[in-house]
């Protein structure tokens, strides 16, 4: 299992390149992708949501919370805030199911490395 971010997944459906969208592609294409709940909220979210692509995104598999998870959610964010670095609450949503699924997350989004250098989130 792999998880792939707002920014690299949109990416990938939008035709851009880069090596997220090919590690999207290469997990999508295995079966190996999820997606956190955090991040279909953000895709479902957007107005430019084609009927195509939301059936799409209905068929993945999502990532699911813990129990506790908006408690530690809240506490990694905080830790971040404390230290003066951005800390966006989606990312931090996203990023604390990653880290209690013990999942690497696929992104483009350069905010995440905070949440790898302070938190233990993987980047994959």
């Amino acid at each position: 299992m792999i998880a792939g971010d707002t920014t690299s997944v949109s990416a990938y459906f939008n035709g851009d390149t880069g090596s997220d969208v090919e590690r999207i592609e290469i997990a999508f294409q295995s079966g190996e992708l999820i997606l956190p709940a955090a991040v279909l909220t953000e895709l479902f979210s957007d107005p430019s949501l084609t009927p195509q692509l939301h059936s799409i995104l209905s068929r993945f598999e999502f990532l699911e919370t813990q129990p506790g998870h908006w408690v530690r959610a809240g506490h990694t964010r905080r830790r971040l805030l404390s230290l003066g670095l951005r800390a966006k609450l989606g990312d931090a949503l996203i990023a604390q199911c990653c880290i209690d699924n013990d999942v690497s997350l696929i992104t483009r989004d350069p905010d995440f490395r905070h949440f790898v250098k302070h938190c233990g989130l993987m980047l994959a």
